[in-house]
């Protein structure tokens, strides 16, 4: 399917507005405009994007981190969908516990941290839980909001037909449900990256977060940028990689 000409305006500013926030990071320092030592030019940070990335440490740090997003995400998505259904499909559960999670997803989650890092010290487990503990909410929430989503005619109709239950998750909740749940991981991972990312940035001797903490309080400025850049364009792919799989699944419903 071709991309229509509105499509390609609206990509055409996107691209234009990204342009635009570069041309001003590269001549704000060079034209006075802004303190060097503390905001470089662009293009001395890509430079120094490229160095990190030759680096065997800093890729090392990068892989600590990825795995402890990954091992976050790969503990939230059940437990967060498995709770969700939970809530949606048991009334009397859902009417006592769902103020709770609405409640506490309201509530900024960095103020936990000191209770994370008490519980399970600073090593690879607490940047782990953090993430689980930054993410269920949103998961939680999206899928009340996806079985809430399915036509209750299309669940009367297949009972009617003498459909089972199991037949009627297979063919009706999950198709109308998966693309609130792929949007719900989507914003998970995002949360899961924040997370474990801001628990390194505090504590950890090791991750990317430790890093851009340590270049920051040393004043490494072109580091600490690049650093900030690399993980924003790892967050951007994945969320992509994920949006892409919400829009084909989510095709059907028009």
């Amino acid at each position: 399917m071709t991309a229509s000409p509105h499509s390609w305006r609206i990509r055409a500013v996107q691209f234009g507005a990204v342009a635009l926030v570069a041309a001003l990071w590269e001549f704000a320092p060079r034209l006075g405009l802004a303190d060097p030592t503390l905001l470089p030019p662009f293009s001395e940070v890509l430079k120094q994007l490229v160095t990190l990335l030759s680096e065997g440490s800093v890729m090392k740090d990068l892989a600590i981190t990825a795995s402890e997003v990954a091992l976050a995400f790969a503990i939230v998505a059940p437990l967060g969908v498995g709770c969700g259904l939970l809530l949606a499909e048991n009334d009397y559960i859902g009417r006592v516990f769902k103020p709770f999670f609405y409640f506490l997803a309201s509530v900024p989650k960095s103020v936990f941290l000191p209770a994370f890092i008490l519980l399970f010290g600073i090593g690879f487990g607490q940047k782990v839980a953090f993430g689980v503990f930054q993410a269920i909410f949103v998961l939680v929430i999206s899928t009340v909001a996806a079985v809430a989503s399915v036509e209750p005619e299309l669940v009367k109709l297949a009972r009617a037909y003498g459909a089972s239950r199991a037949r009627i998750y297979a063919e009706i909740y999950w198709p109308s449900m998966l693309p609130f749940i792929v949007e719900g991981m989507r914003l998970g991972v995002i949360f899961s990256i924040t997370g474990v990312v801001f628990a390194e940035m505090a504590v950890a001797r090791a991750g990317m977060g430790a890093r851009i903490a340590t270049w920051g309080q040393t004043f490494q400025m072109s580091d600490l940028y690049a650093g900030v850049l690399l993980v924003s364009l790892l967050s951007i792919t994945v969320n992509e990689a994920l949006r892409a799989y919400e829009r084909k699944v989510g095709k059907w419903r028009g």
